[in-house]
């Protein structure tokens, strides 16, 4: 299977290398469509496969054609690919907001899958979810799940509303924690610790956190009664959490990025 990665930016290179970490692709398999000439150059050096500027060159030659460019582009993408396409060719999609019928109309084709993945994808421990057109077999369907779980975990759904609704829960969501991070670590140098020492106090207890949850079967609401002691100092800081609506917050910072991406998806 040939692989045509349109775009060598931070998406574009994280699969790329994910592809051939996971051996799931050979590097002389793997295509890269880049039109800035510097990140061209840059790329070629990496040793990930055959670098292009042009779709002429490389285009007719993929079976699967991953579209990583930002979705103000599509457009313009769209109308130099037409010509160029083959009916019976797979696209995959992650361009926010741009929809699978605007992907078939723009480039008259009909196998398209459409993805929202996330940073952590970058280190192999993204979230991924995705959606597929009618006319997807099964077979490319499994394809394309392979390709997506190489870097992390990846679930299919079958409504597109729910690219919208996974835009706004897990590929926002690592800008949450660290919003939430870096709150702990300006409380954890308001008292008195220097800023190493804060980044180490809340990353650590973060990521013991999560482990410790991953390793149960207990819920967050359980998780948190086992922390919160009644009158204790827990229990003083979860109320005033909700003194603060900070629970109603951060449920309404979800709906306004799901509102976003599903406005985006008008443009």
């Amino acid at each position: 299977m040939k692989i045509l990665i349109i775009g060598g930016g931070n998406m574009g290179l994280t699969y790329a290398q994910s592809f051939l970490r996971s051996h799931i692709c050979t590097p002389e398999n793997m295509m890269i469509l880049e039109k800035s000439e510097e990140k061209a150059a840059q790329l070629a050096q990496k040793n990930i496969g055959t670098v292009y500027g042009h779709a002429e060159e490389c285009l007719d030659g993929a079976d699967l054609i991953i579209l990583a460019v930002k979705p103000q582009d599509a457009p313009t993408l769209f109308s130099s690919l037409k010509p160029l396409v083959d009916p019976q060719q797979v696209f995959l999609s992650i361009m926010a907001g741009v929809k699978i019928q605007s992907i078939q109309e723009g480039l008259e084709v009909s196998k398209i899958a459409r993805a929202m993945p996330n940073l952590p994808a970058q280190i192999g421990r993204g979230m991924t979810v995705f959606t597929s057109s009618d006319q997807i077999t099964r077979i490319e369907l499994v394809m394309v799940q392979n390709l997506l779980s190489t870097t992390g975990k990846a679930i299919y759904a079958e409504s597109e509303d729910a690219i919208d609704a996974a835009t706004a829960i897990s590929g926002s969501g690592p800008a949450y924690v660290w919003y939430f991070m870096n709150a702990l670590m300006q409380s954890a140098q308001d008292m008195g610790f220097n800023y190493s020492e804060s980044e180490l106090l809340v990353s650590q207890t973060i990521l013991g956190a999560m482990e410790l949850y991953a390793a149960s079967d207990f819920s967050c609401e359980e998780w948190i009664q086992k922390v919160a002691s009644r009158g204790g100092t827990t229990e003083a800081a979860l109320a005033a959490f909700e003194q603060n609506k900070l629970f109603g917050s951060i449920i309404g910072g979800a709906q306004a990025a799901l509102e976003r991406a599903v406005e985006l998806g008008k443009t």
